[in-house]
């Protein structure tokens, strides 16, 4: 091995096989020396280039290749958004499913919780009148206080209350189930209270069997020149005359219904009327009432048909 490559031949006085010299510049044997220092020579002028190259950026950081979301594009989407919720909160203040099934999962409910457990869940996306339905229906589930407090809590929401529409499903439900008293005060009410309200007062009463309390209201009510529904009057007939011992206090309210020149009434409500008059006695009713609904534009019904043919 050679040591020292300064001291090859660099006139070509070597030889190797097959008679070719070779000649080693003095660059040449430089270089090769340089290897085994550790150290590869430069020529002036030709200096490496020592600067580092710039790292690579990382994917995440990496700009995706398109245009620039613009501002306007942000806003519609903001405003669809909105837009979607309104839709959304309309769907369920307005379903009828959604309300009942509220009422079923306050009835769930332990009897130490109060209803806002269920209720603030759904705050937002109830408006006026919404909860009217929830109330009736827990009251033919027979919660009476569970519809109060129903009630109480939607007057603590503003964006819920003044509302006369669940203050008349509450009166109501109250009155079927007997937990409402008749206002001291019955003619200031009449007067100045609502017209939704004393009408659902008198079908409350009605249902839970209060009859003598449904007649002073509506008599409070025709002295305070409220005219109530027909058919609420059809109704209180038809349940008075259930009874035989309050017959004498279902020909006033007939008498009552033929003065009035709004008269109002369904088929059904007309129907059960006529059945009252006849069990009574009172054929010429009978046939006004009926001459009245064939002039009204309603067709008779085969109950109506055979109401005629009483008179031959």
């Amino acid at each position: 091995m050679v040591d020292n490559f300064d001291d090859i031949d660099t006139e070509g006085e070597g030889e190797q096989e097959g008679g070719d010299n070779i000649v080693w510049d003095p660059d040449e044997i430089e270089a090769i020396s340089s290897l085994f220092r550790g150290r590869i020579p430069q020529k002036p002028g030709k200096l490496l280039n020592t600067e580092r190259p710039l790292p690579l950026r990382l994917p995440t950081k990496i700009r995706p290749i398109g245009f620039p979301t613009p501002k306007k594009h942000v806003i519609m989407t903001s405003s669809a958004a909105v837009s979607l919720r309104q839709t959304f909160s309309k769907r369920v203040y307005k379903n009828p499913s959604f309300l009942v099934d509220l009422a079923k999962e306050i009835r769930r409910l332990p009897s130490d919780e109060d209803v806002s457990t269920v209720l603030n869940k759904w705050s937002a996306f109830l408006r006026k009148g919404s909860l009217s339905l929830t109330v009736r229906e827990l009251g033919h589930m027979g919660l009476p206080k569970r519809a109060l407090e129903t009630f109480n809590w939607a007057r603590t929401q503003p964006h819920l209350f003044p509302d006369d529409r669940i203050l008349a499903s509450t009166v109501e439900v109250l009155a079927r189930n007997r937990d409402l008293k008749l206002p001291s005060a019955l003619e200031e009410f009449t007067t100045f209270g609502s017209w939704s309200v004393i009408e659902a007062m008198v079908r409350g009463f009605i249902k839970g069997g209060l009859l003598i309390e449904a007649r002073k209201l509506i008599l409070s009510a025709k002295a305070g020149k409220r005219t109530l529904d027909s058919g609420i009057y059809a109704k209180l007939i038809l349940e008075l005359e259930k009874n035989p011992d309050k017959h004498i206090r279902v020909l006033p309210l007939l008498e009552e219904l033929g003065e009035r020149d709004d008269l109002n009434l369904n088929q059904q409500g007309c129907t059960a009327i006529m059945k009252v008059c006849i069990r009574l006695g009172k054929f010429d009713i009978v046939e006004s009432l009926f001459n009245w609904y064939k002039q009204s534009g309603q067709d008779p019904s085969e109950s109506g048909s055979y109401f005629l043919s009483l008179f031959g």
